[in-house]
């Protein structure tokens, strides 16, 4: 048995003893209020809005965010009051910690209806989620369904949804404090951040692009830095004279991380968590959307005034699947292909180095106007 089986078989015993013994009735408004989840980082980032609604909503109340263990040094200073709490789901004995929680007047349940398990595990009296999960097992411990919205908008309004009420104020640079971090050699002057690395490959960019961005920053008088998160280090040296520039790739945790973004001039990433954590630190921050597209990653409302641009080709042809977490929703335009039926990302390739300049020098320049460069020439 696989050490993540062993982890869930602990999670659902609990739950079912819970279900059993459930005490007493859940405290309106709550008191105690958990957010629990095991997912990428990107998607970690984007609960910010939900956080906020939470916050705003409901201002007395205790808020636990239950997260991947790597991902707490970058909540550390528990932006919204929400106090990080880490577990792995390949380590039973992290289950402990969150055994000691205590129990909770309600939970959201994020993405994977599956954590709703979690939720009733840890002593959740109200477990909400969205409805559409066909999965019989996982709506079980759920416990309010609330309908995804019929409208279009970016995953991190969609997930506020599940809080009633009016969306949380959009996000204010320093609402989430900056985690403390080890020293590390951040480079001197004026530097740009080129983040290369991407959780799928089919969100990469092609090298000789990066290559050329590059060298037009430096032509700007910035330095270019390469990004790229463990294991991603040969993505930056496949890149034609990499070697001329400084290389951060795998060589930062996420505190360093956020630091080294911060304080850029200009950060230029594909849609991936580092793109999101440069909304965070309201950094100039250009995104390359590709399989996604521009709408579900996007800032949306909640992310609206950080300085950012979006570029891509959209719509774009065959991004055109209309499933978000196991859930149709009709308005959903997106692509989740493997390399077996698209070898390479043409969604990402259509995207030219002129319109990722254009995007970079509208943020260098001070004063101008928010601008979306997204060619509606799909292919």
């Amino acid at each position: 048995m696989s050490s993540r089986s062993r982890t869930w078989l602990a999670i659902y015993a609990r739950a079912l003893c819970n279900r059993i013994s459930p005490g007493g009735p859940a405290a309106a408004p709550p008191r105690r209020i958990l957010v629990p989840h095991h997912s990428l980082l990107g998607d970690t980032v984007m609960l910010a809005a939900c956080l906020a609604k939470l916050r705003e909503r409901y201002p007395a109340a205790e808020i636990v965010h239950v997260m991947p263990r790597a991902f707490v040094p970058l909540f550390a200073h528990a932006p919204w009051g929400a106090q990080p709490v880490g577990w792995d789901a390949r380590d039973a004995g992290s289950l402990d910690t969150l055994w000691r929680l205590g129990t909770f007047d309600l939970a959201i349940i994020n993405g994977d209806t599956r954590f709703s398990w979690l939720a009733a595990a840890i002593g959740s009296r109200r477990i909400v989620a969205f409805e559409g999960e066909r999965s019989a097992y996982k709506r079980l411990p759920v416990t309010d369904f609330v309908p995804i919205p019929a409208e279009p908008m970016a995953w991190s309004d969609l997930v506020a949804t599940l809080v009633p009420g009016p969306p949380a104020r959009p996000y204010a640079r320093g609402q989430w404090p900056a985690p403390e971090c080890r020293p590390y050699r951040r480079p001197p002057g004026r530097y740009a951040v080129l983040h290369v690395g991407a959780s799928t490959l089919h969100k990469t960019w092609p090298g000789e692009r990066w290559a050329a961005i590059a060298q037009a920053l430096a032509a700007r008088g910035l330095t270019p830095c390469w990004s790229g998160g463990p294991g991603e280090e040969r993505l930056v040296e496949a890149i034609p004279g990499s070697a001329a520039w400084p290389s951060f790739a795998g060589k930062l945790d996420l505190p360093q991380l956020w630091d080294l973004v911060a304080h850029a001039a200009v950060l230029v990433t594909g849609d991936t968590s580092v793109a999101h954590i440069g909304r965070a630190a309201f950094a100039p921050t250009v995104v390359l959307y590709g399989p996604s597209g521009p709408l579900l990653g996007g800032p949306g409302r909640f992310w609206a005034d950080c300085p950012s641009r979006d570029v891509a080709i959209d719509p774009f042809a065959c991004r055109d699947q209309d499933t978000l977490f196991k859930r149709r929703v009709p308005w959903v335009r997106r692509c989740s292909r493997g390399v077996a039926e698209c070898p390479a990302p043409r969604c990402m390739h259509a995207i030219t180095g002129d319109m990722v300049l254009a995007a970079v020098d509208s943020l260098l320049k001070k004063g101008s106007d928010p601008i979306c460069l997204v060619s509606d020439t799909g292919l």
